[in-house]
């Protein structure tokens, strides 16, 4: 590069030189060569600064390389990656609970000798699930246990769900179911259809899987 800005100099000099000695027609020697001097000094100073400025850009070109491998920002700041996948949040994972949650139907009533499960027309199995829309109270079963027929209204609203208090009127029979929420109960000696008794306003309160 240096040797190709030398030949360029050199070519710039020659056709410079030339034009002075065209337009004097004849003139004074001496002149000519203080002019030649001043051409060479002209042309050593050029040659002097296209090499500092070379060498100026290219150790720029070093400082900025350097600067950016140096910088605390770029070197420390980890990337950071997006998951294609949403976590799940407790909110989330509680609705997916709940949509693979099942209600029997129909809903079943049974004695202890029927099996506990997800009622349907083939699986007649008797839900333990139960729930009252009237005063909102999870229905409680007993195998194996009936209702005095004092049971009353006041009894089980007073003491339910408080087993201590509701075996003074509980009588143990085999075989038999004893249900019972705050404002309803019933004994059960066999599989029965809820859709019967259309005074309770007991529902399946869904299953898990």
């Amino acid at each position: 590069m240096a040797d190709d800005l030398e030949r360029l100099l050199d070519e710039v000099e020659r056709r410079l030189c030339r034009l002075p000695g065209r337009g004097a027609a004849g003139g004074h020697r001496h002149g000519d060569g203080e002019e030649a001097a001043a051409a060479a000094k002209a042309k050593e100073g050029r040659s002097a600064k296209l090499l500092m400025s070379a060498g100026s850009s290219e150790e720029d070109i070093d400082d900025i390389i350097d600067e950016i491998c140096n910088d605390s920002s770029f070197t420390k700041t980890p990337l950071k990656l997006k998951s294609n996948s949403a976590s799940l949040t407790p909110e989330s994972n509680s609705a997916v609970v709940q949509a693979h949650r099942k209600r029997c139907c129909p809903v079943y009533l049974g004695g202890s000798t029927s099996p506990y499960g997800i009622g349907t027309n083939i699986s007649k199995r008797t839900c333990d699930q139960l729930r009252c829309t009237a005063c909102d109270f999870r229905v409680s079963l007993f195998n194996d246990y009936i209702w005095d027929q004092s049971c009353d209204y006041l009894f089980f609203r007073n003491n339910m769900p408080e087993l201590s208090k509701l075996r003074a009127k509980m009588i143990k029979k085999k075989g038999a179911r004893a249900y019972a929420c705050q404002c309803s109960w019933r004994s059960i000696d066999e599989l029965t259809d809820l859709q019967t008794d259309q005074q309770l306003r007991w529902v399946c309160g869904k299953h898990a899987e």
